[in-house]
């Protein structure tokens, strides 16, 4: 969560990295990731800079620079002073939370130079924990997630070269990722509830700048938001959204904030400003050092919206977070979907005479019942905490709402109606819809790279395919093709050597069906046609429909 000032807006570095994973998963986005006016999404809160000497007790650092100068002057061998330096700044932060970190300078560089335009490569954001590249979540609408990358993936080799390890830096890995429009680089990856590694190749490509993927009618009725994350432009592209649909009769809401890593806190205040229709708390911060800070609604809505559905997941986190802790804690709707990520901390960065920062936990934030629902780290290592979604994964919790109910605060907080909910690991939903085991699917996961590849050659070849549909819903209902797409992507599939069993393909040919016509319908109608045919068969949206219509 990024607290947006005026001064912040002036500051290009006040970006927030999802999960933490920092900075160096800031310019790694930039391998394809392209933030306007500092809109980087984040699950960290950053506030204005401020140079670490007025923060930092000069007196305590005599040890440390004591230590310094007897080995620059004493030890044995020659040794890097600066990396030394690094390493003990690393180490010192190590010891706080998991969203205090170190950005080393180049880094910072890398950042700065990534902020000034439009970017071309894969995009995705990544962090290197313990040698490994972790995929904290691949950009929406970009190369990468066309053919199927995922957030938790584990990046282990890039082209022929092993890259889990073998002691990779992220510039390392920026300059293994980037490339011009329309090159390819092959990767295998490494995924939770898979023993072999999954192999994709990505074509590179511009990455979409936008926060608000889609927005439509469901019916006469009920409207449809994707914010994938919260930008200093998402509160305008929610408000053009809004307008929109309200001229065609929207009366209630369904806002979809899956994957949705965060960003700036005054983007996701501003849009539950929208729905809250009373001066009400939306959310609070307070820390040790920072005094109790109030975020409330200022009772000015321009537009009429009854009931609202906010759907979440395991991706969903910091901005995304209070968004849905605001509606949930002030009864103003329904949460669907699975347990949130849990992310609960503030930062503030600090920059470093050698164009160096920190960025440090300054403070909590908390939902308007009182809960922080910061997820558990103490006592664990980086690579524990962050691999938490895995474990959701193997555990069960991600299949059974029995295993969702289990939560590391046992405080009782309540809502506005007095109905109970917990603090500590995220926001649990009103309304929990198991994962889709699809996406496990073997046949899926290996058919899903080539789906995007497959419908480009597919429309060069037969331009008129699409043709002649008027409207998404004109395409959703005429559009009688599927079957005969489906068999030429299989057998496009084979030309590939993709190997597949029986019950495989059985389990996942429906869903690949739709996947097919979805991509066909985001070549005539962009991203509001992908997700109007995707939304057909996804089980967290169809509850929050269902509920929506019979409350």
């Amino acid at each position: 969560m990024i607290e947006n000032s005026k001064g912040e807006q002036q500051n290009k570095l006040n970006i927030w990295m999802p999960m933490l994973f920092g900075l160096v998963s800031a310019f790694s986005v930039y391998i394809g990731f392209q933030l306007r006016d500092s809109t980087q999404p984040a699950r960290s809160s950053i506030t204005n800079a401020k140079p670490v000497s007025k923060i930092i007790n000069k007196a305590n650092t005599g040890k440390l620079d004591e230590i310094i100068r007897f080995i620059d002057s004493k030890y044995v061998d020659e040794v890097d002073q600066e990396k030394l330096i690094n390493k003990a700044i690393e180490a010192m932060l190590e010891e706080l939370d998991p969203h205090s970190n170190y950005i080393k300078s180049e880094d910072l560089q890398e950042v700065n130079e990534s902020l000034g335009g439009s970017f071309e490569g894969v995009g995705i954001q990544f962090y290197v924990l313990n040698d490994t590249i972790l995929v904290v979540s691949p950009v929406t609408g970009g190369p990468s997630e066309k053919v199927g990358i995922m957030a938790g993936d584990k990046i282990i080799e890039i082209e022929d070269s092993t890259v889990a390890g073998v002691g990779i830096k992220n510039q390392d890995v920026v300059g293994m990722l980037r490339g011009k429009r329309g090159s390819q680089v092959s990767v295998n990856v490494q995924r939770s509830g898979n023993e072999k590694l999954l192999p994709f190749t990505i074509t590179r490509d511009k990455i979409p700048d936008y926060s608000v993927d889609a927005g439509y009618m469901v019916d006469k009725e009920i409207g449809y938001l994707k914010i994938s994350r919260f930008s200093g432009t998402t509160f305008q592209e929610f408000m053009d959204k809004i307008e929109k649909m309200n001229g065609l009769g929207m009366k209630h809401l369904i806002i979809d904030v899956r994957q949705n890593p965060g960003g700036y806190l005054s983007a996701a205040t501003k849009i539950v400003e929208q729905i809250f229709s009373k001066r009400d708390l939306i959310v609070y911060t307070e820390g040790r050092t920072q005094r109790k800070k109030e975020y409330k609604s200022t009772g000015r809505n321009f537009y009429d919206i009854d009931k609202v559905a906010i759907l979440i997941d395991e991706g969903s986190a910091s901005a995304s977070e209070i968004l849905a802790g605001a509606i949930q804690d002030m009864d103003r709707g329904i949460i669907v979907g699975r347990r949130s990520f849990g992310k609960g901390l503030v930062q503030e960065q600090y920059n470093l005479s050698d164009r160096s920062a920190i960025r440090l936990t300054v403070a909590r934030y908390f939902t308007p019942s009182g809960r922080c629902i910061q997820k558990e780290y103490k006592g664990k290592e980086k690579r524990e905490y962050h691999d938490d979604v895995g474990k959701r994964l193997e555990s069960g919790e991600l299949e059974s709402q029995d295993s969702s109910a289990v939560v590391s605060d046992t405080t009782k907080f309540y809502t506005s109606e007095g109905r109970v909910v917990y603090g500590g690991g995220g926001i649990s939903p009103d309304i929990f819809v198991p994962i889709d085991p699809v996406i496990n699917n073997m046949f899926y996961v290996k058919s899903q790279q080539y789906m995007n590849e497959f419908v480009y050659k597919l429309t060069d070849k037969q331009k008129d395919l699409v043709n002649g549909y008027e409207s998404i819903e004109d395409f959703n209902q005429n559009f009688n093709k599927s079957e005969t797409i489906f068999k030429d992507f299989i057998a496009y599939l084979e030309e590939k050597e993709i190997v597949y069993n029986k019950n495989e393909f059985n389990d996942a040919k429906s869903r690949i069906k739709l996947n097919l016509k979805a991509l066909l319908a985001r070549r005539l109608f962009k991203e509001d046609g992908f997700y109007q045919i995707m939304n057909q068969s996804d089980p967290v949206f169809l509850k929050a429909l269902e509920d929506l219509k019979t409350k």
